[in-house]
């Protein structure tokens, strides 16, 4: 078992280092909000686990094996990981740096640069499966950076994923990351056109699930968030703001490769009209308060 600090604790990362911990690692959380790291560690401690909490990014990480973070953007990964008083700088050599946050892939080269110039090794592992994958240790997690990195993460990661998937070099795992984050918006948009078609026409919405679920419109969102689109019900825990985050990301990328991406640029305005009325911080699938409700 290894020596691990795992900073940001918060509805992703609290989960994940629970996982850690019960699969027998000893585990050091850090947050920025003290209170949810004290939360977190009187959680661990009322099921009877050893963990501890420290008062800085710098002394959770000190003689650690390997240091996960799950943070919120790139300015919070500046923060914490970089700089004179930042983690890395007091991370051992040989160290494994794992960052699950989802931050854009040129800061995800940079780490790696600036980790590599320590001794240490760095993957960028964006993750997906929301707030149920990190609770049920089901997320599926694309990584960038080197296989020796990947050799010491991946054990670790197991604790709490379904799949892990070595995408490619520094910047990779981001990279994909937006691409998932395309192919997840645009299923939004098309599951909340079908839903609010549903509700116009007065078909029973449960037959319409039933029957296409089982076919080549299936997707996790509808499986998941077809009722309770349908019920108004949008507390899931991945934020239209962290959504948004990473569109930005998505489209900037796209941008700098030459690609046009106007379902996505379209579904990114959209989500800006749900922060609008009030929906900044409900679920992905809160898209639907785009269209009109129906009237019954």
């Amino acid at each position: 078992m290894s020596k691990l600090a795992f900073l940001g604790l918060g509805v992703m990362g609290a989960p994940m280092a629970g996982h850690l911990a019960k699969a027998g690692h000893t585990v050091t959380g850090y947050n920025r909000t003290q209170s949810k790291a004290a939360d977190w560690q009187q959680r661990l401690e009322g099921e009877g686990l050893a963990v501890s909490t420290a008062q800085t990014p710098a002394d959770a990480v000190a003689d650690c094996d390997i240091v996960l973070a799950c943070l919120g953007n790139d300015d919070d990964v500046r923060s914490v990981l970089l700089g004179d008083d930042g983690a890395l700088a007091a991370m051992k050599k040989g160290a494994t740096l794992v960052d699950h946050t989802t931050v854009s892939p040129a800061l995800a080269r940079e780490l790696a640069d600036a980790a590599d110039k320590r001794g240490i090794h760095c993957i960028d592992a964006p993750v997906s499966g929301g707030q149920a994958g990190a609770e049920n240790g089901k997320l599926a997690i694309m990584c960038g950076g080197t296989a020796t990195a990947m050799d010491a993460a991946t054990p670790v990661m197991e604790a709490y994923a379904a799949r892990i998937v070595h995408i490619g070099d520094a910047g990779a795992g981001q990279t994909c990351k937006a691409i998932n984050q395309v192919c997840i918006a645009g299923v939004l948009a098309g599951l909340s056109e079908g839903v609010r078609m549903a509700q116009a026409t007065g078909i029973d919405a449960d037959k319409v699930l039933e029957a296409i679920s089982g076919g080549a419109a299936q997707s996790w969102q509808m499986e998941n968030r077809w009722q309770t689109m349908m019920a108004g019900d949008f507390d899931f825990g991945f934020a239209i703001d962290w959504m948004r985050k990473d569109l930005a990301i998505a489209l900037g990328e796209a941008k700098a490769s030459g690609v046009s991406l106007p379902v996505t640029a379209l579904v990114d305005q959209f989500y800006a009209q749900v922060q609008q009325q009030g929906g900044a911080r409900q679920d992905t699938s809160a898209l639907i308060r785009h269209l009109p409700e129906i009237s019954e």
